[in-house]
């Protein structure tokens, strides 16, 4: 595994399979580690401590000018808002290769935590969004400033250009919406998936669309629209949500999600079945079970995970502090809280 951008562009561009199953099952080289650090989550605790598959950002990661104390520094930690994005670095032998899965919300909140992390965004080999919300994507804009001009690979599925909103009583809440020409502009080579992707040399997988199983994962409520081109509809599916999987050599998958508007659930278990794989080592990311018409579906997605048994369990960002409790008191040993600024790394 070597520099393994052009293993991502050939990935990427080789002609679309006409049949799901041309791609059942993907054979996905497994890795000696993996490493998720998280640049964005929606909380940062400088107090957690170090475990067994994490370790942690203090509160001395990060120093501003401050006038008001002796020293004139505060300490300040590290940002965090209603966003996701994590660095996803994978290694195989004695090379490395790393892609950034999602960009946050605001346009430089990841830089400023890279920045105070120490992480150089120059090694990012390739970008992958999760889908076009705007919690998701944000960040493409301060990340355009600090990478070369050099057809930066960014794989997005085509409905994430979609124009979406929150139909709520009386008002509307519209979300931004990616500008493909100004991506293109800005030096991002956009690479439209809808179907699974292998990249950097065959050791990181693209779910692409994601089979919806369960009865229960039924995904957004009315509220949530797309424009269709003549009409507001609901859009229930969120179809451009997709998943970045990688295969841990004697551990089993590591699976991370965006929002996982797909259902968690779902979403672990077409993983599963595309690389042929049986155990679920981790699971990652955002499970969307916060707010109340997502906490009717809690009990039976903890049940399902408890019988996939993850070895870590790390939801973030949109899962909602219910399902986090449920989750913690159901697989207690798996569970690890999530916060900006803590990697995660299971190895062989």
């Amino acid at each position: 595994m070597c520099d393994c951008s052009d293993g991502w562009r050939a990935a990427q561009t080789a002609p679309h399979p006409v049949e799901r199953e041309a791609v059942d099952p993907i054979v996905l080289a497994p890795v000696d580690e993996v490493r998720v650090t998280s640049l964005m989550e929606n909380v940062y605790d400088g107090l957690l401590p170090d475990g067994p598959h994490v370790s942690r950002a203090g509160l001395n990661s990060g120093h501003e000018p401050a006038p008001q104390f002796i020293d004139g520094t505060a300490l300040v930690g590290l940002r965090a808002e209603h966003g996701f994005s994590v660095l996803v670095t994978v290694r195989r032998g004695n090379h490395t290769a790393t892609v950034l899965f999602d960009a946050g919300t605001s346009p430089n909140g990841i830089i400023v935590n890279a920045d105070r992390l120490g992480v150089d965004l120059t090694a990012i080999q390739g970008i992958v969004l999760s889908h076009g919300h705007f919690d998701h994507i944000g960040g493409l804009a301060g990340l355009a400033e600090r990478l070369p001009r050099s057809g930066m690979p960014l794989t997005i599925h085509p409905y994430a250009w979609t124009p979406r909103r929150l139909a709520l009583e009386g008002s509307e809440l519209r979300f931004p919406v990616l500008d493909k020409a100004v991506l293109a502009a800005e030096g991002f080579e956009v690479i439209e998936r809808r179907v699974p992707s292998v990249i950097v040399d065959g050791c990181v997988l693209v779910t692409g669309e994601i089979d919806r199983t369960t009865e229960f994962e039924l995904g957004m409520p009315p509220p949530h629209q797309a424009w269709d081109g003549a009409d507001w509809r609901h859009d229930p599916l969120v179809v451009d949500d997709q998943a970045l999987v990688v295969n841990v050599r004697d551990q089993g998958l590591v699976v991370i999600t965006g929002c996982g508007h797909a259902g968690v659930v779902n979403i672990a278990r077409h993983a599963l079945r595309l690389t042929g794989q049986r155990r679920l080592a981790a699971l990652i990311g955002g499970f969307h079970l916060g707010g109340p018409a997502f906490e009717p579906i809690i009990a039976p997605t903890v049940a399902a995970l408890q019988e996939l048994a993850p070895d870590l369990i790390v939801p973030g960002h949109c899962t909602g502090w219910r399902a986090q409790h449920a989750l913690q008191a159901a697989l207690p040993d798996a569970w690890v809280q999530c916060s900006s600024g803590s990697t995660f790394r299971l190895s062989a």
